[in-house]
Formats: C-alpha cells, sequence, structure tokens
C-alpha cells in the first residue's frame, strides 16, 4: 500500500481545498511541521559548532555553570511536553490502523514534534553550560510558532464541534497549554537576563560554590535529568576503578551544606523560640525548631513520595489490562461503535487507546520509571537534610560543650561517656529518623490506597487478605523491640569479654611464663559463651522478623484467594488475580518498614529528650569580669626590698636553706605599687554545690613575677587557679585582670577585647590526637628557636629521639602511648611555647623524677619565662624550690593561710617556716635515694625503646600475609589494583561458610532453593487456576438456557474449588520453608562466629612470645572488637538478604524466559549492562564506605578530646580554632557519607531503570508472542518484582565485600605458628618434685629471636649450684633478661641447652617446665578479679599458705584490712594498689608457688628504698634453701650475691664471686660498682 502524507482513501479527495486551506485537516497538520523544522534547522549547526569547539575540552570547567531563571519549570514542562508527544504519536498509530490506507499526518509531526522538544533541551542547557544568552532566542520563535500553530488546529476542532470526549482533542489543547507555558518562561528569561531588547545586559555571576572548583558535589547545580539519575557521578564511580576514591577526590562541601550553615539555621530557629515565649522556665523545643529549619526540605520530599506511591500502583493495574485486552483482542468487533470520520480521518475515545496493550506496556514502562525517579529523589532529599541536619547539631553540641561549667563535668551530671553518646549515637538516631519520616505519612496513605484497589478488585475477600497483614503487622513492632533489647546485653557481654581479652593480651608475657594462659583464656571463653547465648536469642529475632515478612504476603494470598473461591459469585480472572498479587507485593513493604520506622521514632523522641536536657544544662558563667576593666585601683601596702645573695648548691643537689635570700637577678621597679596581674577581693568559690570550696580569697598576682602557691593535697590550690580563670562558680567576690600595656594592644588587636590567655598546664595531662609538635605550638606559629628553647628546658629531646617519626609521630589515644612523665612535660612544655603573658602550672613535677624537675625549674621556670619578663604562677609540692619565689602563698582548707615572700614568712610565722624546713629535710633524703637508683625517666624511657625495637623488628621481618595486605593498601600501580580491586572474595567466603559446618550450609542451600521453587509453584499453580476456563468469564453465561445452566453452575462450582486444596497445601509449604531458611542462614552465622573467635583465642593465646613484640596491641584487638563484632551480628543478615534476592531476581528471569522465550534475546545486553552497574559501583562504594569510617573516627575523637580539655582550651582562650576544627571534621565526614548516599542513588536509579527495561521488554514480548494470558500475568508479575530485588542484590554484594574483609583479618592470625608445647619427654617420665635441688648448668647456650634476627645469646656457658643466689648484671641490651627467657624456652634457642637437676629442659613439655619454675618480672602485672585469682588461679592451694605467702611479702595486714580479704577486688590492672605493693604482690605469687628456682628480672627497678629493703630481707630468709638468679641493673642489689655474672653483648664476660670481682680495678664489673656509688 503505498505511504501517502495525507493517505489515499478511495473516495476522499485528501488534498483538495474547496472548503478553504484551513479545513482541511491535513493541511493544518502540515502547518503544524514548520515549527518543528524550523527549530532543527537552526539548532543543529550552532550544536555542531559548538561541540567542535569544545571536543578539545569535553568536561566544561564547572565554574561557567548557570541556571537561567525558571531553569527546572523549564525542564519539568519539557518532559510532560515529551510525554503528550508520545501520546500524540501512539493515538495517531492505532488511529491509523483504523483507516483504509497509510496516514502519515496522523503521526508524523508528532513524531516531528518529540524530536524538536529533545532538540530543545540539548540546545538550551549547552546555551547554559556555556552561559550565551542571545542564542535563546531561536527558542523563543519556536515556542510563539508552535503555539500559532496548535492554536489554529484547536480552533479548527473547536469549529468541528469536536469536544473532551475525543483523545485527539485533548491532546492538542494540552500541548497548546504546554508551549504557551514554555513561551511564558522564555520571556521570563528575558526580563530577567535583558540579554535582548535591553540596552545593558544584565552581568551574571555562577553561584560561589562553583568557581571554587574544591567544591565536588554538583548534585545541587546540575540540570534536572543529571539530577533525578546522578549522570554527574559517573566520572567519579567509574574513576574510582582505576584509582582509590580518596579524600581530595571528593572535595568540599557546597555552601549551604555546610555544617556552620544549617547551625546558623537551626541556632535561630532555636533562639526566635526563646525570645517568643515569655515564661524563662519554659525551654524551647528541639522539634520546632528542626521542623522550621528543615521543614520545606521534608515536605518536598513526601511530595516526591507520594507521587512515588501513587505511580506505583500504576503497575498492577497495567498488568490487569494487558491481560485482560491480550485475552479480549480477537473479540474486538466494530459494529457497536459509530465510527467519527470528521476531516476525513478516525477520531478515538480516549479509553479505547488504554485498550491497546502495547500503548499499556509503554504506559507501565513510563510509569515505572518515574515512579523509581520520584522515590530516588525522594531518598536523595532526605538524606541530604539529614545529613545537614546531623552537622547543625553537632555544631550546636559542640558549641554547648565549650560553654559547659566545669563543676557539671566533675561533679558528674555530664559525663564524657555521655556527651560521647550524644555525638555518636543520639545525632545518629535523628538523622536516622529524618531519612526515615516521610515513611510515616507516605505509608498509611500507600496501605489505604492498595485495600481500596484490592478491594475494587476481588471485593470482600480483599478485605480478609488486607486483615491477615494489619493483624500480623504488631508482631513485627513487638518482634522489632525485642531485637533492640538483645542487641543492648549482646553488647554489655561483649565489652565484659574485651576487657578480659585486653587484660590477657597485656599480660601474655607473665601468663605464659607461669603457664597460666589456658585458665585465663577459659575465662575468655566463659563470657563469650554468654555472648553468644544473647547472640543466639538475636539469631532467632531475627530470622523471626525475617519469616515474617516472608511469610505474611503469602499468607495474606492464601486467605485472600481461598475465601474469593468460596465467598464470590464471579470467576476469579488471570488479570484480577495477577494485579492483585502485584498488590500484596507492594503492599508488604511498607507493612515490613513500619515497624522500623515507629522503633526510629520513639529512639529519635529520646534523643530529643537527652539533647534538650544537655542543651538546657549549667553553663559557664559571663564573661563580663575577666575583661580586664580595673574598677578600683589598687593600693599596695609595702614594698619588698630584696638583698640577696647567690643560691648555692653542693655536690649532692641539695638546696641550702640558710642562705635562701632572692637573688638578685631582676631589678626592681622604681615604682612605689608593684604591677599586679590578677586579684582576687573577698572571693566565695564554689563547684556548685553551694558549699563553698574556697573562702574568704583575698590574693593578688605580681607581674612579671614567679609566684608559687604551696599546701597540702586537697586544700584546694588547683581549684584557686580555675577560680581565677572563672570555672568555678562565684558566690561572692570578685577577680580583677590588669589591663594589658599599651604596646601590646597594637601588636594584637585581638586581645584587647578579652582578658588576654592564660597558657595553663592542668595537673591531669592532656594531649590532642595528633603530632608532637602540634601539641606543643598548640595553634600558634612555629618558631625554630623557641621551640627547641622550650624543648631543652623540658628535657624532651632524647623522648622524641625515642619516637618512630621524632616529633611528628601522632600521640594521644589513638597514636602512641606516652607515660605519665612524658605526657605531662609535653603539657608543660604548650604553656612555656604560648607567647602569652601570663602562666598557670599546676603541679608540673607531679609525675617527674627528681632531675627533670630540678632541669625543668632552672632551665623552663626560672631561665625560660622569666627572661620573657612572663608572670608565672606555680602550684607545687616541692618545697625546696620555694627559695625560687618571688611571691608566696599558703592555703590551707580552701583559704589563704600566708601570702608574702619568703622572707616575710621567716619572720611573722616561724612555725609554718619551721614545718617547712622539717618537710625539706624529709625530701633531701628521698633526694638521696632518687638519685642512686636509675632514675624514673631512664625507665619511662627504656619502654618506649622497647615498644619501638619490637615494631621496628616486625618492619624488617614480615610474615607473608601483613606484606601482602600493606602491598594492597600502598599499591598504586595500576595494572595490579584494578584487578585486584573488583573481586569478589569468594575465598573468604568459603572460609567463612566452612567454619560455618557443611551441615548448615547444606541445609541452608536446599532450604533456600526449595522455598523459591514452591514460591514460583504458588504462583504457577494460581495462573493455572485462574485459566482453567477462560472463556467462561462469569459463572452465569448469558447464552445457555436455564435448566442447562443450574446443572453446568454446579460442576463449574465444584471444579473451580478443586484448585484450592493443592493451592492450600502449596502455600503451608512455603511458609515452612520460609520458616526454615530463616532459622538456617542466623544459625550458620552463629555457627560460623563461634568458631571463628574460638580458632582466633586460641591461636593468639599460643603464639609465641615473639608474635606479641612485633604485632601492635591494638591490630590485636581490634580482631577481637571490631572484626569479630562484624563477623557476629553484620554478615548474617547481609548473607541472607544477598541470597534471597539474587535468588529472586533469577527465579523471576526464570519464569519471564519460560513464559515467552523471546525474552532471552534481550537478556544479554541486560546482564551485560549489569555486570558493568556493579563492578562499577562496587569498587567505588567501598572505597566511599571507608572514606566515611576513616572521617568518623577523628570527628568523635575531637569531641571527647575537647571535653576532657576544656578548661585548658578556655584557659588559653582557643574555642574559636576548636570550633573551627570541627566544624572541619564533620564537614568532610558529612562530605564522604553525602557522597556514599549518592552513590547509592546512582546504583539504584539505573539497576531501577534496568528493572522497568526488563518488564518493558517482558510484556512486549508476551504481546507480539501472545502465549496464555495467564502466564503473561504470572511474567509481568515477576518482572515487577526485579525492580524491587536487583539493587539489593548489588548493594549487599557491596556489603559483603567490605564486611568479608573482617573475616580475612582473622583468617590472617589464624595462620600463625604456635609454640610446640609438647616437648619429646613424656609428662610422666619426670619427677613428680622435679627440680629437687635448683642446680642449673648452661651448655654452650646460642638464643635468637627470630630465625631472620642476629642471635642475642652467643655460647654461654656457666654452672650454678643449688642453693646460691647468682646475680647477673650487664648494660642494657646486654642480653640479662634473653638469659631469663631462656630459661622458659620463651625464646629460640638453636644450639646449646640448659640442664636443671639432670633433665634437658628443652625437651619438656612447655606446661611443665613453666610450671615448675617461679619468676618475677620487672613490671608488676595484675589480673582484675580477687587477690585469690591473682596469686592462685589454679585453684591448687589451700589459705593458709596465700596468707603465708602474704605474710613473707609484708602485705598481710594490709590485705586482711580489705573488705573480703583474700576475695577482695583487684581492679583492672591493680590500679587500686601503689606500684610498690603489686611488686609485692608479684613476689607472693612466685612464694605461693614452691619452686626451688626462682628468677627475678630487674623486680626493683619500680620500687622505692623501703619495698626494695623487704625484697631482699625476703630473698634472704623465705628464699634461703632454694636457687634464686636475680637479673640486676643497679648493680649495689647483688653485691651480696654468691656469684656474679656479668655479660656484655650477649656473652659471659665476668664471673665469680662479687669480691674476687671487684678487687680486678680494670674489670666490668668494678666500673659498674663505681659508677653506682
Amino acid at each position: 500500500m503505498a505511504l501517502s502524507f495525507c493517505g489515499n482513501d478511495r473516495g476522499s479527495n485528501a488534498y483538495s481545498v474547496d472548503k478553504g486551506v484551513l479545513d482541511n485537516g491535513c493541511f493544518v497538520d502540515a502547518l503544524n511541521l514548520v515549527p518543528h523544522v524550523f527549530l532543527l534547522f537552526i539548532t543543529f549547526p550552532i550544536l555542531f559548532i559548538g561541540w567542535g569547539s569544545q571536543s578539545s575540552k569535553v568536561q566544561i570547567h564547572h565554574n561557567t555553570w548557570l541556571h537561567f531563571p525558571g531553569h527546572n519549570l523549564r525542564w519539568i514542562l519539557t518532559f510532560a511536553l515529551l510525554f503528550v508527544h508520545v501520546c500524540e504519536i501512539a493515538e495517531g498509530i492505532v488511529s491509523n490502523t483504523q483507516m483504509e490506507s497509510n496516514h502519515l499526518h496522523l503521526f508524523m509531526p508528532a513524531l516531528m514534534g518529540f524530536i524538536s522538544a529533545t532538540t530543545s533541551v540539548v540546545y538550551y542547557h549547552n546555551i547554559e553550560t556555556a552561559n550565551f544568552p542571545k542564542l535563546l532566542l531561536a527558542l523563543f520563535i519556536y515556542w510563539i510558532m508552535a503555539f500559532i500553530t496548535k492554536m489554529i488546529k484547536l480552533w479548527k476542532f473547536a469549529e468541528a464541534s469536536l469536544g473532551v470526549q475525543e483523545l485527539r482533542f485533548c491532546i492538542t489543547a494540552l500541548l497548546v497549554v504546554l508551549y504557551g507555558l514554555l513561551m511564558v518562561v522564555e520571556i521570563n528569561v528575558i526580563r530577567v537576563r535583558k540579554y535582548v531588547f535591553f540596552a545593558n545586559p544584565q552581568r551574571v555571576k555562577p553561584p560561589e560554590d562553583l568557581q571554587d572548583l574544591g567544591v565536588r558535589f554538583l548534585q545541587p547545580f546540575v540540570n534536572l535529568l543529571s539530577k533525578a539519575t546522578y549522570w554527574w557521578m559517573n566520572p567519579l564511580i567509574i574513576g574510582a576503578h582505576k584509582r582509590p576514591i580518596e579524600l581530595k577526590k571528593i572535595g568540599k562541601l557546597p555552601i549551604a551544606m555546610r555544617a556552620l550553615t544549617n547551625y546558623m539555621r537551626l541556632k535561630d530557629s532555636y533562639e526566635e523560640q526563646r525570645q517568643k515565649t515569655e515564661d524563662p522556665e519554659k525551654y524551647p523545643s528541639i522539634w520546632k525548631s528542626m521542623y522550621r529549619a528543615f521543614g520545606g526540605s521534608i515536605l518536598l520530599s513526601s511530595t516526591f513520595r507520594y507521587m512515588a506511591d501513587l505511580l506505583g500502583f500504576a503497575g498492577p493495574l497495567c498488568i490487569s489490562g494487558i491481560v485482560e485486552h491480550l485475552d479480549n483482542s480477537t473479540e474486538i468487533d466494530r459494529t457497536n461503535k459509530t465510527v467519527n470520520m470528521t476531516f476525513g480521518v478516525y477520531f478515538m475515545s480516549s479509553t479505547e487507546l488504554l485498550q491497546n496493550t502495547s500503548v499499556l506496556a509503554v504506559l507501565l514502562f513510563l510509569a515505572l520509571v518515574l515512579q523509581r525517579t520520584f522515590l530516588q529523589a525522594s531518598y536523595y532529599v532526605t538524606i541530604e537534610t539529614g545529613i545537614n541536619l546531623r552537622g547543625a547539631l553537632l555544631a550546636m553540641i559542640y558549641n554547648k560543650i565549650l560553654r559547659l561549667s566545669t563543676s557539671n563535668m566533675s561533679m558528674g551530671e555530664m559525663t564524657l561517656g555521655q556527651i560521647n553518646n550524644l555525638v555518636a549515637i543520639e545525632t545518629n538516631q535523628l538523622m536516622w529518623f529524618l531519612f526515615l519520616c516521610p515513611n510515616l505519612w507516605a505509608m498509611p496513605v500507600q496501605i489505604i490506597m492498595g485495600v481500596i484497589l484490592l478491594y475494587y478488585l476481588l471485593g470482600n475477600s480483599a478485605l480478609i487478605g488486607a486483615g491477615v497483614i494489619l493483624l500480623l503487622a504488631p508482631v513485627q513492632y513487638l518482634i522489632a523491640t525485642k531485637l533492640a533489647d538483645t542487641q543492648k546485653s549482646t553488647l554489655d557481654y561483649s565489652t565484659d569479654r574485651l576487657k578480659k581479652t585486653t587484660e590477657i593480651l597485656k599480660g601474655i608475657k607473665l601468663l605464659k611464663l607461669y603457664a597460666w594462659e589456658n585458665i585465663f583464656c577459659d575465662r575468655v571463653e566463659d563470657t563469650r559463651g554468654k555472648e553468644l547465648t544473647s547472640l543466639k536469642t538475636f539469631a532467632l529475632y531475627t530470622s523471626m522478623s525475617i519469616f515474617m515478612n516472608a511469610a505474611i504476603p503469602i499468607a495474606a494470598v492464601l486467605a485472600t484467594f481461598v475465601t474469593h473461591a468460596y465467598i464470590e459469585e464471579v470467576r476469579l480472572s488471570p488479570s484480577k488475580a495477577f494485579a492483585s498479587l502485584a498488590l500484596f507485593h507492594i503492599l508488604v513493604t511498607p507493612l515490613f518498614l513500619l515497624s522500623t520506622v515507629v522503633r526510629f521514632a520513639v529512639k529519635a523522641l529520646v534523643s530529643v529528650q537527652k539533647l534538650s536536657e544537655f542543651l538546657q544544662s549549667d553553663e559557664i558563667g559571663d564573661d563580663s569580669w575577666r575583661n580586664g576593666e580595673m574598677s578600683m585601683p589598687i593600693e599596695i601596702r609595702k614594698k619588698y626590698k630584696y638583698h640577696g645573695d647567690t643560691k648555692a648548691i653542693n655536690r649532692k643537689g641539695r638546696y641550702r636553706m640558710d642562705n635562701y635570700e632572692q637573688p638578685t637577678r631582676r631589678q626592681l621597679r622604681p615604682t612605689e605599687t608593684e604591677d599586679v596581674a590578677v586579684q582576687v577581693n573577698d572571693g566565695f568559690f564554689t563547684w556548685g554545690s553551694n558549699l563553698s570550696t574556697l573562702s574568704d580569697i583575698n590574693i593578688r598576682i605580681p607581674t612579671g613575677q614567679l609566684t608559687m602557691i604551696v599546701g597540702q593535697v586537697g586544700c584546694g590550690k588547683s581549684s584557686l587557679l580555675l577560680a581565677m580563670l572563672g570555672e568555678m562558680q562565684t558566690i561572692s567576690g570578685k577577680v580583677y585582670w590588669s589591663k594589658l600595656p599599651d604596646y601590646e594592644i597594637l601588636f594584637d588587636g585581638s586581645t584587647s577585647k578579652n582578658r588576654y590567655s592564660v597558657a595553663y598546664a592542668a595537673q591531669k595531662s592532656w594531649l590532642l590526637n595528633a603530632t608532637v609538635e602540634e601539641n606543643i605550638t598548640f595553634g600558634s606559629p612555629f618558631n625554630k628557636q623557641r621551640y627547641k628553647a622550650v624543648i631543652d628546658a623540658c628535657s624532651l629531646q632524647p623522648d622524641i629521639d625515642l619516637l618512630p617519626f621524632g616529633d611528628q609521630t601522632e600521640i594521644g589515644e589513638r597514636g602512641i602511648n606516652l607515660s605519665g612523665g612524658q605526657r605531662q612535660r609535653i603539657c608543660v612544655a604548650r604553656a612555656l611555647y604560648q607567647n602569652t603573658n601570663i602562666v598557670f602550672l599546676d603541679d608540673p613535677f607531679s609525675a617527674l623524677d627528681i632531675h627533670l624537675s630540678d632541669h625543668l625549674m632552672q632551665e623552663g621556670i626560672l631561665k625560660f619565662l622569666q627572661d620573657d619578663k612572663r608572670t608565672v604562677v606555680l602550684v607545687t609540692h616541692k618545697l625546696q624550690y620555694l627559695i625560687h619565689a618571688d611571691w608566696i602563698i599558703a592555703m590551707k582548707d580552701g583559704s589563704v593561710l600566708r601570702e608574702g615572700t619568703l622572707k616575710d614568712i621567716q619572720t611573722h610565722d616561724v612555725e609554718l617556716y619551721e614545718h617547712w624546713k622539717t618537710l625539706m629535710n624529709r625530701h633531701d633524703q628521698e633526694l638521696e635515694k632518687e638519685t642512686e637508683m636509675e632514675s624514673q625517666t631512664t625507665l619511662e624511657r627504656k619502654t618506649l625503646r622497647r615498644a619501638f625495637y619490637s615494631r621496628e623488628a616486625k618492619n624488617h621481618v614480615d610474615d607473608e600475609d601483613e606484606e601482602e595486605e600493606v602491598e594492597e593498601e600502598d599499591d598504586d600501580n595500576m595494572s595490579t589494583t584494578t584487578s585486584r580491586r573488583s573481586k569478589i572474595p569468594w575465598k573468604m567466603c568459603c572460609r567463612y561458610l566452612s567454619s560455618g559446618g557443611f551441615l548448615m550450609v547444606f541445609l541452608m542451600v536446599s532450604s533456600k532453593l526449595a522455598k523459591h521453587s514452591v514460591m514460583v509453584a504458588i504462583d504457577y499453580w494460581l495462573a493455572y487456576w485462574t485459566s482453567s476456563n477462560p472463556h467462561n468469564q462469569s459463572l452465569a453465561n448469558p447464552f445457555v438456557n436455564v435448566t442447562n445452566y443450574t446443572q453446568n453452575d454446579d460442576t463449574q462450582i465444584a471444579e473451580h474449588r478443586s484448585y484450592v486444596p493443592v493451592f492450600i497445601i502449596l502455600c503451608g509449604a512455603a511458609i515452612v520453608l520460609c520458616l526454615i531458611t530463616s532459622l538456617t542462614v542466623e544459625f550458620l552465622g552463629v555457627a560460623a562466629a563461634t568458631n571463628l573467635h574460638h580458632n582466633l583465642l586460641n591461636k593468639i593465646i599460643h603464639a609465641p612470645i615473639r608474635f606479641f613484640d612485633v604485632t601492635p596491641l591494638g591490630q590485636i584487638l581490634n580482631r577481637f572488637s571490631a572484626d569479630t563484632n562484624i563477623i557476629d551480628q553484620h554478615i548474617p543478615p547481609t548473607l541472607e538478604s544477598l541470597t534471597r534476592s539474587t535468588l529472586l531476581c533469577l527465579s523471576a528471569i526464570g519464569v519471564i524466559a519460560f513464559v515467552t522465550p523471546a525474552f532471552l534475546i534481550a537478556l544479554v545486553p541486560l546482564t551485560v549492562a549489569f555486570y558493568f552497574i556493579q563492578k562499577y559501583f562496587r569498587v567505588a562504594s567501598k572505597d566511599l564506605q571507608d572514606l566515611d569510617d576513616s572521617t568518623q573516627l577523628p570527628l568523635l575523637c575531637h569531641f571527647s578530646e575537647t571535653a576532657e580539655g576544656l578548661t585548658t582550651i578556655r584557659a588559653f582562650r582557643h574555642e574559636a580554632r576548636f570550633k573551627q576544627r570541627m566544624l572541619e571534621l564533620t564537614d568532610t565526614n558529612n562530605t564522604a557519607y553525602l557522597f556514599l548516599s549518592a552513590a547509592n542513588r546512582w546504583l539504584e536509579v539505573r539497576t531501577d531503570y534496568l528493572g522497568a527495561v526488563i518488564v518493558l521488554t517482558a510484556a512486549v514480548a508476551a504481546i507480539w508472542t501472545s502465549p496464555e494470558s495467564s502466564l503473561v500475568g504470572l511474567g509481568l508479575t515477576y518482572a515487577l518484582t526485579v525492580t524491587n530485588y536487583l539493587n539489593w542484590v548489588v548493594r549487599n554484594l557491596a556489603d559483603l565485600e567490605v564486611q568479608m574483609a573482617a573475616v580475612k583479618k582473622v583468617d590472617s592470625f589464624l595462620s600463625t605458628e604456635s609454640e610446640n608445647y609438647e616437648g619429646s619427654m613424656d609428662v610422666s617420665q619426670v619427677p613428680e618434685d622435679w627440680p629437687q635441688h635448683g642446680e642449673i648448668k648452661i651448655h654452650d647456650l646460642c638464643v635468637r629471636y627470630d630465625t631472620l634476627l642476629k642471635p642475642v645469646l652467643k655460647h654461654v656457658n656457666a654452672h650454678i649450684n643449688p642453693g646460691q643466689k647468682v646475680g647477673i648484671c650487664g648494660r642494657t641490651g646486654s642480653g640479662k633478661s634473653s638469659l631469663s627467657l631462656a630459661f622458659f624456652n620463651m625464646v629460640d634457642v638453636f644450639e646449646g641447652r640448659i640442664v636443671i637437676d639432670g633433665i634437658d629442659i628443652y625437651k619438656l613439655p612447655l606446661q611443665t617446665l613453666r610450671s615448675r619454675l617461679s619468676i618475677i618480672l620487672q613490671d608488676p602485672v595484675l589480673f582484675s578479679g580477687s587477690i585469690r585469682l591473682n596469686l592462685d588461679p589454679e585453684r591448687t592451694c589451700t589459705d593458709d599458705r596465700l596468707w603465708e605467702a602474704l605474710e613473707i611479702a609484708q602485705l598481710k595486714n594490709m590485705v586482711k584490712a580489705l573488705p573480703g580479704g583474700l576475695d577482695a577486688v583487684v581492679t583492672e590492672g591493680g590500679e587500686n594498689f601503689s606500684v610498690g605493693q603489686r611488686q609485692l604482690f608479684c613476689l607472693a605469687r612466685a612464694f605461693v608457688r614452691k619452686s626451688s628456682i626462682l628468677i627475678m628480672d630487674e623486680a626493683t627497678a619500680s620500687i622505692d628504698m623501703a619495698t626494695e629493703n623487704i625484697l631482699q630481707k625476703v630473698v634472704m630468709t623465705a628464699f634461703a634453701d632454694r636457687t634464686v638468679v636475680t637479673i640486676a641493673h643497679r648493680v649495689h642489689t647483688i653485691l651480696t650475691a654468691d656469684l656474679v655474672i656479668v655479660m656484655k653483648r650477649g656473652s659471659i664476660m665476668e664471673n665469680g664471686k662479687p669480691e674476687i670481682l671487684m678487687e680486678q680495678e680494670d674489670g666490668l664489673f668494678a666500673s659498674f660498682v663505681k659508677a653506682d656509688m
């Protein structure tokens, strides 16, 4: 049949224009082509020229992006236009089928319109990015022309009295409206931008964010299409495949999303409420402020959500239509229609178009695409709002923390834990609530709509099905709350388990030396058992909740269809059955989510409650009195004269007290009145309760001088400093700060406002998580000379040299642990370095030994600070420094006892002076002791050195696995990373499943497969049942005569009901299988978790000691905390979800392919697309998740560290800097989180569109091949479910990949070598009482720590007789300790042997060997529990034996006094005893084990003289008959020994009685003794 534009029907003269040109319909349609052709002619050359010039730089530099006014409206209108054009094409084509010949003019102009509408928007986008508005003129002309031609057409239709009932009339009218609106938009652009017709066009700058190239988050700035599909994310996500995403790549947040902007929004609405309320008691509500600040976006999101939900119902309706019309398509007859042939063409009614199956298929596709787009838009908006809210809340909390009153913190109203919870938990709860809150009002609407539609399809039986769903919803809520409770109890157990594990790892050396590792291992296993019980309950509830989700729709479908079969008169048609099936699928999601949302809503209420309580807590007082307005001149009553004599220090370093007069180092001021820096008048201060802590304070701090505050412990010295800083609550009285000298004000304008900052070093040292250098400079500019001077003054250089990266080493909570003295010195250094006029030092000497204190006093305080003429206030207990003070304040019980110079006090208060003098003499004796012993500092440095020695060794000898991990992280070599990054860790999955046990895996797999097969069977049976009698739509067939009808009716009903039993059986089976699968997966998870943790613990506890030297403690602990937690709680649900969604998708594709095999052809490209999407997404998602985690930690740390260091930050006046830092950290974390959620949206939009394409292909294939209609319904219902589950497959894959890393880390530790516990001798061959005598022979012993390291002992030979007391000495690193470890077979002995009482110890089983010897270690280790547990964990000894041991160790009286005696509590690490006491406990422990050989490894290092003397006595008496080997670092402890061994570099240099060795003048031992005197 020939094609012609106007058609060539018989008898119609298509081209005649007798009745007037415009009355020929065909000519009007031709006229409509003109504007479209015009547009295409004009724009194509421009676009090609434009693209040609751009091809050199495809990515336009993003600061040229700009939105013309009405940007979004234009996009929306264009989309609407495209949709109407599609309808027009469809209508034209369908009408064309009713004509005799082809009438191209019915659909050709519409097609051209579609093309030019698309062109218009592409053209517009290019003009906009290039910011060249003059070219918009072409579009303006196009809209006008199109509007006019369409108007003519409409006018002609109206003239021919065609109305709304004709579809073509409606479409034309719509087009007129749309073109008109677009014209208005265009005019508006001209009006605003004045780019044409006006003399001066407006100059426009792109938004600020886009001019800053650091902003990479472009969602707010791109056009609507890119916004909806996240097109702008493509380069980032695809690029991640080649190179990991780093923080640089994700850049900064746009201004509108920064924490500061949102904080201002929230704070404004919060303050506004505060001003409105008259009632001062009533606090502003956070809910209201949140609504005011963020309500708009939530409304927008809810709107999107509603649109998506309503569009969601289009799916089932279209399916119903398609199935129905496939059935009837053969029977459409034209007899009963009056054909409307105005203008010689066919006009169709609106309903007729919707009866065309192809049109319905396209509509279904469009509805799905739109629904998914709206849904993702709604998600995105809520997530963005949630993130904004979280940023605002964090800033609000932080500002509050900085203003919290100190008493709140110290009196425990606001603990650090609470603040951390606010930051880590409550803000996140609120954020999550925001994410989910549109569901709160969208879901009820969705449910009601669903039920109405079901009722419309199925009548009353639908209500029964809905009733089943509604009745079971509360059960789900119950399960959800139970889950939350169980999770809490699990958490408690796991914290407890971690505590015990940490203890074991910290004391692992001792446990191994005493052969106690298994006992303590069982303690952990005990707790783990409780934790697992709790986990099992958790697993049970989880599986119940999963089961409910799967079973509810089945139960509902069962109830509905069975009742329908029995009560309804009408036969169930396939179209209705499958539409209702799809509706039930839709209904399940909101009901399942509802329980979660309600739970979150309840949590959010609690969180807001906590937040508002926190925001209402007490704040610190007003700053007005710190501002240095001295309201009264201070008359100074006396003038002090100092005469002087320099101080003398004798050789021992003792201060002479007789000649204490002040040194004349500083000239006196000529003025009559001494300057005063701070003065307190009649001060009464309190810490919050109304009892005043400090009362009647009248003091003054002279400017530029050294003031000391002394007094007993707890008399209020520190409080006095804090009161001057304004940290305490003032009951009455005033604190005055003097004004700055004028020249200072000029120097720094900001200081004149406030009391200038005070450099303050608190008593409890406070460090930032930053490098040493950052901790000292503390935000001040770096000045090399000054920095060097400060470090020398605090003698930090040797400590810094020990650190792995010098002063660039991270310290603080997350960094390297320093000892107390080192931390304190860094804090003092910070105070010295700051360029402030006033320095407050709160007992800086408390953790330092005498040498350091002297050095600090001389170099730091006297030299460094006073050369700068800074005012120093020093709180101290070291009275010997009083002679340096210019001014002394003595305190007692919260009030000032005396104030003045030392001379004053000597003359006026002789008693006090004498008291001081006696105290000082006592100090002197201690001094002598301290100088004799190796100082604490050297010890601290030694432990630091040990820690790093082992780490360095680790860097040399790296076991394979670690190396591989490192390589994976650091390797930037393209090829290797790419291949490695996109692989799914199958090996680890197998490892995980195998630890779950073969039976469980088999059960899981088989039950899963069975369940999905049964599910498919149910739906197939439904299809079979509904199509059993297709042509008999209603049971009463009108053509059959009545008598025939009744019996026919009965048989039909009977036949109809015969399908029910099978249906019931299948549904029952499905429900049972749901239960089984959900249980097997969860319990598989529990089994795997049990095995993995058990193996990990055993492996690590039995690992050789070398392993612990080489592996940082934090790394091991991470395996037990974070990784175990992931394995316990996160992998099972992910695994469940992954298997379920994968199987659902596969079964769906299987069903569709079974119904319409043609679908398989289309499946190939879809699978390829899906493969690439998931491949790119998984890599990017993993990176972004890592970024999110790694940026969260610093944020939380910053909060906790601010809360700890409040007083310091406020004294330094550094609040602004810390706020800035907090905002930066929050923004960084929010950027990562935003990108992560945008990436999730990117994925979901793409998988959803893929799902829509699957539905479209399935529908089209079904229409073309037209199989049985019920099967088509089946296929399409399944196709609809695919759209929901495709993105879950990918997301679960990505999650599982991240979580499998935890299994990998645990697995890497499972491959460590264990110690060889067997030995070559049998236990039975060892005598019960071995070693009987304690004779030790060492033959040619060679020892190394690792096969790759040099030996530490070389060919050592020695013989020790029974009962001898032996001393071993030598410099650090000479191999003394290694020798002691060799006795216990703790190191690698590769040559030689040690024979004890005739048995070679290396042949013995380790347990036997180690349980028969005793050792006392250098650092005392106690475990939390009871005293009994610490002395005798095996429970083998009687109480008398324990008391005897305690008596020998001089602890009996102390223990008796404790509540519970032997069962008294020992806290973690034995913190409730002093170091000396702990060491004595270790001695008692060694004594309890009646072994004839005792080894003491530098056991007296951390003890004071008195305790040491006790130890020596005990060793002489209680151990008189035993062999004692003492490893000494202070030679004088072994002068009384029977035998002395001197070691150097792993060999024995001298060996003999100490008296003989002393006589050798040039011998090593003699030189040691000399040095020690």
